[in-house]
Formats: structure tokens, C-alpha cells, sequence
């Protein structure tokens, strides 16, 4: 995703409208202070200290729920006294060897590989960021990396596809859920909150002020309806 626009004549950002596309002068806001589309009343942004902090923080929490969704229990299927529990690094050894492989491969980069991937990116580029530092080298690649990933990051769809499928499973057996469905269901809530703190232009702007230093304030994005 392209950073901001600068227009030519007065130096100043340009900052469009997510909604309706209306460019607005861009102006550094004080704390309190909210800025909003003038066509159609969208919060376009909103001072807030420690933004960067908190989503490095939320990045290192996503990484660790999704490690721990890997590898322990999902669920357990019990009936008749018989019981069997799984983990998705289980069911992924349990098809290494067939026809299914790809598949598997392929989930498993969705659900997992992706989002790790994306938390690694944005750590990468806030880090030295919210220490008041110039950027890595490629902070400005691996921050467009990290947004186009986004829509392909399936963890969400993964544990609503897994719960209806266990509304049916439940008729037959005894289902027990792991601690690996309730770390995916926790990293939903992670990846909600790290959205309502990210401000892309924002992030944009401080990569561009490299060098620069930063008086610690730093604006998030409401979330978009």
C-alpha cells in the first residue's frame, strides 16, 4: 500500500479518505484532538502515546498463540469410552506422506505461516520506531509486505470453518475443544485489537521522518465499519 501524498506547492501530506476517497490536508494533531473527513464524518485519526509499543506488543503475542495453536491439543473426540486427541502439527504428519500434502502445506500457510510472517514484518518496522530511531533498511518493503498479507491471513475463517464443523461432529461424538481452538479463538481478539491501533499513515510518516526525532506522539486509526 502506497505511503501518503505530498502536495507540490505547499510541502504538506495528503491524506485520502478510506471511505469515500476525499483528500484531506494532513496537520499533526494534539492529544484529544480527532481529525474526520469532512465528506462523510469518517475518523481519519487520533493522537494516542505508545501506539507503536503496543502493537510490537500484540505482534509477539500473536507469534506465541499461534506457535502454541501448532503444536498443542486442538481438540479431542471421544465415544464408547474411546478417545483420540490432535494437534494440527499432528494432522499435518498424518498426511505428509499422501496425496494431500499440498493441501496441508497449504493450509498450514495460511492459518499459520502468513500471520507469523506478518507479525514478523511489523516488529521489523516499528522497533525502531517507537525507540524514537531511523528505520531498518527495507522498513518501508516490509511494511507494504505486512498490509498485503493481511487479507490473506486465514486464521479467523479457520476457526469459524472448524466450528461449524464441530456442530455436526458433536451429534456423533463426544467433542472436547484443546488449548490450541481457544489460542486461535484468543488470537482473533488480538488481531482485532491490533487493527484499532494501527494507523498506517502514521507508520507511513515516521518511516519517511528517518532520522527525525519523534516527540512520542502517535496517531491510531479508528476501526473502519
Amino acid at each position: 500500500m502506497p505511503g501518503p501524498t505530498h502536495d507540490l506547492q505547499t510541502g504538506a501530506g495528503l491524506m485520502a479518505c478510506p471511505r469515500c476517497d476525499a483528500l484531506h490536508v494532513e496537520e499533526e494533531l494534539q492529544p484529544g484532538e480527532t481529525a474526520r473527513c469532512i465528506r462523510c464524518g469518517t475518523v481519519l485519526a487520533r493522537p494516542r502515546g505508545g501506539a507503536f509499543s503496543q502493537l510490537i506488543a500484540l505482534a509477539f503475542t500473536s507469534m506465541v498463540l499461534l506457535l502454541g495453536a501448532v503444536f498443542f491439543p486442538f481438540l479431542e473426540i471421544s465415544r464408547m469410552g474411546f478417545g483420540n486427541a490432535t494437534s494440527l502439527f499432528g494432522v499435518a504428519l498424518a498426511f505428509a506422506d499422501g496425496i494431500l500434502l499440498p493441501l496441508v502445506v497449504a493450509v498450514l500457510a495460511m492459518i499459520v505461516g502468513l500471520p507469523v510472517l506478518r507479525a514478523f514484518l511489523l516488529v521489523y518496522t516499528l522497533a525502531p520506531l517507537a525507540k524514537g530511531l531511523p528505520p531498518h533498511r527495507h522498513a518501508a518493503t516490509a511494511f507494504r509486505w505486512s498490509e498485503a498479507l493481511r487479507p490473506w491471513s486465514m486464521a479467523e475463517i479457520f476457526v469459524i470453518g472448524t466450528s461449524v464443523a464441530l456442530v455436526k461432529v458433536a451429534g456423533l461424538a463426544t467433542v472436547h475443544l484443546g488449548p490450541a481452538f481457544w489460542a486461535f479463538c484468543a488470537l482473533i481478539v488480538v488481531n482485532v485489537a491490533s487493527r484499532g491501533f494501527m494507523c498506517q499513515t502514521t507508520i507511513w510518516d515516521a518511516i519517511e521522518d528517518a532520522g527525525l526525532h519523534t516527540d512520542g506522539r502517535e496517531m491510531v486509526e479508528a476501526p473502519h465499519p
